[in-house]
């Protein structure tokens, strides 16, 4: 199936759970990608055009320990794919970096500007 890319810049991003690591389902065992590099799963709270959805994003290597339940985040690189398996069908996500969100710098009160 083919991937759709999805522009962020636009969309606030929450860490909504602390990344897992994504198992088999019959064998129990770590997934890893086509690299061998090991897939987690973090779930996302998307808010956009005035409401929100949780996305669960799959990303491959061991991603930022700084992830916490209820930080803003950045994502790079995220895509969305259809799939298709008998009667089911739905939409998978997938990124290449999730990080912390580093906090917008607020502009020198005035006080702090006559200082300098």
């Amino acid at each position: 199936m083919k991937n759709l890319p999805i522009d962020t810049s636009r969309m606030t991003l929450l860490c909504a759970a602390t990344p897992v690591a994504v198992v088999d389902f019959e064998s129990k065992r770590p997934k890893a990608d086509e690299n061998g590099r090991p897939l987690f799963s973090v779930q996302l709270v998307v808010l956009h055009n005035g409401g929100a959805e949780i996305l669960p994003v799959r990303l491959s290597g061991s991603p930022s320990s700084q992830l916490e339940q209820g930080m803003p985040v950045t994502v790079a690189g995220l895509v969305a794919t259809q799939w298709a398996m008998g009667d089911r069908c739905g939409m998978s996500f997938r990124a290449d970096h999730i990080d912390a969100a580093r906090p917008a710098q607020a502009p020198p009160s005035a006080s702090q500007r006559v200082r300098q």
